[in-house]
């Protein structure tokens, strides 16, 4: 099975190494792992900023690098849910209709093909302490993944999964939301982050490192005694 990877801007420019992680445990589950370099970003950005037209062209370039029959993963829910769920919107009555419709078919978050598509779920990783895991809004409502990324972490060794109050609440990043409306992307931040440490866990996990790069801003400022992990780097992590 050949799986071509799409990696996130921001993860291109800030997470690298979730990047290789990912693509360590997919090359264990499938072996035949390709990056196209000539990938750039899914245009979520602009077209949530409201530059629609600019957005279109973005997306135009993103099916033709991943134009073909392979599947296509991503560590990000935030980026499949948003070319699944808006792709269809932004080419309605195009040309690129049908190009859409079986994209849309081939493109899967990480953790979701791991359980969905390849059927597995241990990857004899390690990681020894306590966790809890974030729903992220993308994930939950875009893409509907709720077990099986739970599913996953169960198998792995040494690890205590642990639910926290009102998991499946925003961490309030939201994209431009936490620019614009910063006092309330804090609190909510800060709401989170308690009930994570409300359940004596040392590691957030989730699918999305833009609600992990929110959550661990707050813990840097407030030097709290928690750290965050995308669910690729755990998987990763005790095996070579």
């Amino acid at each position: 099975m050949k799986v071509q990877i799409f990696i996130p801007c921001f993860i291109d420019q800030l997470y690298p190494q979730t990047a290789f992680n990912m693509v360590k445990v997919l090359e264990k589950a499938c072996g035949d792992v390709v990056y196209n370099t000539n990938q750039t970003c899914c245009g979520q950005p602009a077209f949530n900023a409201g530059f629609w037209d600019e957005s279109r062209a973005v997306c135009s370039k993103f099916l033709k690098d991943f134009e073909g029959v392979d599947y296509i993963v991503a560590p990000s829910a935030s980026c499949v849910g948003f070319v699944r769920n808006y792709y269809s919107k932004i080419f309605d009555n195009s040309a690129q209709h049908n190009q859409v419709k079986d994209l849309s078919k081939r493109i899967f978050e990480f953790s979701e093909f791991l359980t969905d598509i390849l059927k597995i779920e241990n990857f004899n990783a390690e990681l020894n302490g306590k966790a809890t895991y974030h729903d992220s809004c993308a994930a939950l409502r875009e893409c509907k993944i709720k077990t099986g990324p739970r599913k996953l972490l169960s198998h792995v060794k040494g690890l205590e999964l642990i639910e926290m109050k009102d998991v499946e609440t925003c961490c309030g990043f939201g994209g431009t939301f936490s620019v614009k409306f910063d006092a309330i992307s804090a609190a909510m931040a800060d709401q989170k982050i308690n009930n994570a440490l409300d359940t004596g866990a040392q590691y957030i996990i989730s699918t999305d490192l833009s609600c992990l790069m929110q959550l661990d801003g707050f813990i840097q400022h407030k030097n709290l005694p928690i750290k965050t992990m995308h669910i690729a780097d755990v998987l990763a992590n005790g095996w070579e």
